[in-house]
């Protein structure tokens, strides 16, 4: 039996990949000692993060991965939550 996989169970395979491999760069990068290793390993970070982000959207553009609104007393409350005594925001 031949196995065909549609473009949703692609893209939900896409998306998992890069959310595995953000995951284990990040933990590579914490872990690091030599600067330019580390380095290296944020760029390479930074771009798997880009990746994910583009396979995110287009699953939410192509009706793949709803998304509803947050009203905004939740955001709020979010920001409140996480600030955390953080200045910069």
């Amino acid at each position: 039996m031949e196995g065909i996989y549609t473009e949703k169970e692609v893209l939900t395979d896409a998306l998992n990949t890069q959310k595995s491999s953000t995951n284990l760069y990040n933990l590579s990068a914490n872990e690091c000692v030599h600067d330019n290793l580390r380095n290296t390993l944020m760029d390479i970070l930074k771009k798997e993060h880009d990746i994910q982000v583009d396979v995110f959207n287009q699953m939410h553009t192509m009706g793949y991965y709803p998304t509803p609104a947050a009203e905004a007393t939740k955001i709020q409350e979010a920001r409140n939550k996480y600030q955390c005594g953080y200045k910069g925001v």
